[in-house]
Parts: structure tokens; C-alpha cells; sequence
């Protein structure tokens, strides 16, 4: 009896735990198989999350752009540039494919380090002058106040100024068509420390197309500038009170110079630029109206310019002060370029300017390896009479008359220009160009130069 009932409770006994084995059991297949559900959900194909607050990326289409190239899409660009500007990193982002038309703004500054606009669309000037308010007439985008700024993109800044390369001959003809005097400039910066442009196209500028103000630490590389050659004024690259600048690899082309050095200047290197059509590299006008103009240690070399105005040239106006010093252009290839070298201290933008005594100083300038073809005249030295030009050096010049000139040839002009020449030179007229110069002849340049220290 006793065994019967022993063999009851253990019977019992293992029933119960084979119970409570098979609930565990399908309480873990069950949590098994929902985690291996959540998995399978997990990957089906979903539309891609919006981006995240904190993303470092902010388009201008999520700021209400329409993107058509119509609509003024201003406000959705100022919008998206204050959401970057707060954040360390932070891109501007102009999608490819896209065009977007953008009346004159400010981006400015202070911002967050390593501030990126990134255009890889078309940004369109407004085509209209009327449509240009009086207070925006200087310049179409501008940028002030910047550090470690950088624009870049396969996109391209259009300002579209057709119409104001016209007006200037409508209103000769038409003196009572109200155009304004003033035209703006594409993109410019101002009192900014630190900035890059690479990459980018700049086209078809009212004005000047990039112009730096007051900046300082300037990188310019591998950008494509154009304009029609009759654009009038269309400077490529415009720098005025800028320091430690560098311009590189890059193509331009414009109705004015190439690149334009004007005062307050100084550290300046402009290398491997193919330049025209245009009016060359020049340092100025400078001191127009009297005015005081500083200028130094300006390296330009390693250029190709081709059917161009001038090649290498230094203009200032009568009755300036101040001094151009330390100046080379160097290694440079001309083809029918008019007047591959230049120094001319009588420059006037009118029909006729009044004479006047003084003028800036010129001093330590070499012109080196110019070598190519001209259209008019070789080499125009035209030194002011009070003050002479010091230290100028013609080394290494190759220049032939090209075959396409159709109107003649101009001799050489050398007036009042001191310095030596070396190495073989062509024409070998050149070789008196430039005279020895005394000590007399070099202090007269100097007392010129006090404004400038």
C-alpha cells in the first residue's frame, strides 16, 4: 500500500514539472519569434527619415525654396544660411538641378568655424535693373564678417547683366532712360579673415565679378570666370585693402582685367591663370584724385594670356601720392596680346584728363620672361616726369609682332624708366628702355614713398 502510494507522488511530482518545462519553453519560442519579426520590419523599404535638428547640412530647398528660376527664393537662402551659421561645420547647401533666383542678400557674419555654402545649382541675379532697389545697387551677394569661410560647389553664380552692359549705350543715346550709375558687383566679401572660393563658375556679372574688401587670408582656386569680351567693366577678380591673398588654376575671362590689384594690397600671389579675353593683370588705376595708394610685394607669374588688351601692367593717374613696390610678373605667355608690358602713369578713362605734377612711385619691378606674340606695341613704359620710375627690370623678354596684326605696328615707348636689362632681348630695341639710375633719381622716388610707411 504504502509502495502503491509512493509511486502516486512521484507520478504526480513528475507530471508538475513537465508542466511548468513546456510553459517556459513556449514562453521563449514566443519572445523569439517576435524579436525575429521586429528584424524582418526592420528591413522592409522605407521612405529616408527627414534629417535630423542637429544635421550640419541645411538646403535651401528645406527652407521653402521653389527652385524654379522664377519665384524670388532670397528668404529661403538667408534662412538656411542663419540655421548654419550656428553650427560648427555647417553647409549651405544649393542642390544640383535645380535654379534659383536670388535678389540682392547679405550673409554675414559672426559665425560658427568652417561655414560652408556649397553650390552645385545655379543661383540667378535678378535680369531686370528695374527690379534692383537703390540701396542694393553695389553689390548682388554680399558677404561681411567672415572666418573660415569657404564657397565651393560644380554649381554656378549668374548675374545675368545683359541688360547693364546695354544700358551704358542706351543712355548715351537716350539721355532721358533713367539707368543707374552705380552697378553691382556679383559677389563680394568684406572684412573677412580666412576665406576660399574653388571650383565654382562665376558668369555674366553687372560689374565686377568677385571682388575682396578689407579681407585678409584670401584663397581663390580652380574657379571658371567669364563674361563677353565687349561687357564693359566686368573685372574678374577685384581685390582693394586685402592682404595674403593667392589666386590659382583658374580660367577667366571678362570685358576688364583678368585680376585687379587696386590699394592697400600687399602679399599677393596670382599664379597659373589663363587669362582673355579681357584687359590683363593690372595694379590700378591708382591715385585717382589725388588720393594716397599703397601697394607691395605683388607676384604674378606662370600666366597664359591670349587676344588680350594688355598683358603685365601698372596704371596710375596724374597727381596721386603713395608707391607701387616689389612687384614681378614672371613667366608669362602672350599670344596677340596688344601691349604685353606696361607702365603707364598718365592713365585717364576720359577723352581728356587735366596734367598734373606728382604722382605715384614706382619702384622694384621686374618684368620677366614675357614671351609671345603682340597685336600694337611691344612694351609701353610711360614713367611720370616728376617722378621717375626706379629699380624697373626687363629680363629674358621674347616679343614678336603677330602675324594677324591688320593696322601696323607702334615702336616701343620708354620714357623716364631707370633700371637694367638682361638676357637677350626681342625687340633689342628694348635694351633702352630703361637707364642707369643715380642716387639723385632714386631719392626723388623715395620722398614719394613717406605716405606708404
Amino acid at each position: 500500500m504504502k509502495r502503491a502510494f509512493s509511486l502516486v507522488l512521484l507520478l504526480v511530482i513528475w507530471l508538475f514539472v513537465f508542466s511548468a518545462l513546456s510553459i517556459d519553453a513556449r514562453k521563449y519560442h514566443t519572445k523569439k519569434t517576435k524579436t525575429h519579426k521586429n528584424k524582418k520590419h526592420k528591413n522592409n523599404p522605407a521612405p529616408a527619415p527627414a534629417p535630423l535638428p542637429d544635421s550640419s547640412v541645411f538646403s535651401i530647398l528645406s527652407f521653402g525654396a521653389k527652385a524654379n528660376g522664377v519665384s524670388d527664393d532670397s528668404k529661403a537662402l538667408v534662412s538656411a544660411w542663419k540655421s548654419a551659421c550656428k553650427v560648427i561645420g555647417g553647409v549651405v547647401a544649393i542642390p544640383s538641378e535645380f535654379k534659383f533666383l536670388i535678389k540682392p542678400v547679405t550673409l554675414q557674419g559672426p559665425c560658427m568655424p568652417n561655414l560652408v555654402l556649397q553650390i552645385d545649382g545655379t543661383l540667378l541675379a535678378p535680369p531686370k535693373i528695374g527690379s534692383w532697389a537703390k540701396s542694393n545697387l553695389y553689390q548682388w551677394i554680399n558677404f561681411k564678417w567672415l572666418q573660415n569661410f569657404t564657397i565651393q560647389g560644380t554649381g554656378t553664380a549668374d548675374g545675368q547683366g545683359s541688360n547693364w552692359w546695354c544700358s551704358s549705350q542706351v543712355n548715351k543715346k537716350k539721355k532721358s532712360k533713367k539707368v543707374p550709375g552705380i552697378k553691382p558687383t556679383a559677389l563680394r566679401f568684406y572684412s573677412s579673415y580666412n576665406v576660399t572660393v574653388r571650383d565654382i563658375s562665376i558668369v555674366n556679372s553687372p560689374l565686377c565679378h568677385l571682388k575682396f574688401d578689407n579681407s585678409k587670408g584670401v584663397k581663390v582656386e580652380n574657379v571658371t570666370i567669364s563674361a563677353p569680351e565687349d561687357s564693359p567693366n566686368t573685372d574678374g577678380i577685384h581685390l582693394q585693402n586685402s592682404q595674403d591673398v593667392e589666386i590659382m588654376h583658374s580660367d577667366i575671362g571678362t570685358g576688364d582685367d583678368c585680376v585687379s590689384i587696386q590699394t592697400g594690397c600687399s602679399n599677393i600671389h596670382v599664379h597659373h591663370i589663363n587669362c582673355g579675353p579681357g584687359h590683363g593683370i593690372s595694379l590700378g588705376g591708382l591715385g585717382k584724385d589725388k588720393s594716397t595708394a599703397c601697394v607691395s610685394n605683388i607676384l604674378v607669374e606662370n600666366i597664359v594670356m591670349q587676344n588680350t588688351l594688355y598683358g603685365a601692367r601698372i596704371k596710375t593717374w596724374q597727381g596721386g601720392i603713395g608707391s607701387v613696390k616689389n612687384v614681378t610678373f614672371s613667366n608669362i605667355q602672350v599670344s596677340d596680346v596688344k601691349v604685353p608690358i606696361t607702365i603707364d602713369q598718365y592713365y585717364c578713362d576720359k577723352n581728356q584728363c587735366k596734367n598734373q605734377t606728382g604722382a605715384v612711385a614706382i619702384s622694384g619691378v621686374k618684368f620677366d620672361q614675357i614671351i609671345g606674340t603682340y597685336l600694337v606695341q611691344p612694351i609701353h613704359l610711360a614713367c611720370s616726369s616728376s617722378v621717375p620710375c626706379t629699380d624697373v627690370d626687363l629680363i629674358s623678354i621674347q616679343l614678336e609682332p603677330s602675324i594677324n596684326n591688320k593696322h601696323g605696328f607702334q615702336r616701343e615707348l620708354c620714357w623716364n624708366s631707370y633700371g637694367k636689362s638682361l638676357g637677350p632681348l626681342a625687340p633689342s630695341s628694348m635694351d633702352y628702355c630703361v637707364r642707369s639710375g643715380s642716387e639723385f633719381v632714386k631719392r626723388i622716388s623715395k620722398s614719394h614713398d613717406i605716405s606708404c610707411l
